[in-house]
């Protein structure tokens, strides 16, 4: 799933992508080499066994970026609580430096960045409504009355 497809499941068609941003505690620059290759392997897998799609990523030395088509049922919260806590959880386990580093357990800063993305804009959605009006006295919610 690309650009401009929509997500076809059961009775729905949904266009739902998000961009993510999450950093490391203290903005350590440890996500370099193998352990950055890990993380993105991780990510992808967790990715995969939600139905979330992976548009574009990177990850860099102190923080990572996904671009991500995703299912209408999940929140931005729960893919980052999944995300984050099994890349934290196998990346520690995998190698000792981040363990002894991150000796509290966590590897990711609290928080993260998330913004929604779509093929149209807020403009064209109330163009779209608007044209369906027929002049009613709320003119922010509208119902349509046949003529």
């Amino acid at each position: 799933m690309g650009k401009g497809e929509y997500l076809h499941r059961g009775h729905t068609v949904t266009d739902i992508k998000y961009h993510f941003v999450w950093v490391t505690k203290y903005r350590y620059p440890v996500l370099t080499g193998v352990v950055a290759l890990r993380a993105r392997d991780i990510i992808r897998e967790v990715c995969e066994a939600r139905e979330i799609t992976i548009i574009k990523g990177v990850v860099s030395k102190d923080h990572i970026h996904v671009f991500a088509a995703c299912p209408p049922q999940l929140s931005p919260s729960k893919i980052m609580q999944w995300i984050k806590g099994r890349a934290s959880r196998k990346l520690q386990q995998e190698f000792e430096v981040l363990k002894k580093q991150y000796w509290g357990q966590h590897l990711w800063a609290r928080g993260y960045f998330c913004a929604s993305s779509g093929t149209v804009t807020d403009e064209m959605i109330e163009a779209y409504i608007e044209g369906h009006t027929s002049g009613a006295t709320d003119p922010d919610f509208q119902v349509e009355v046949p003529e």
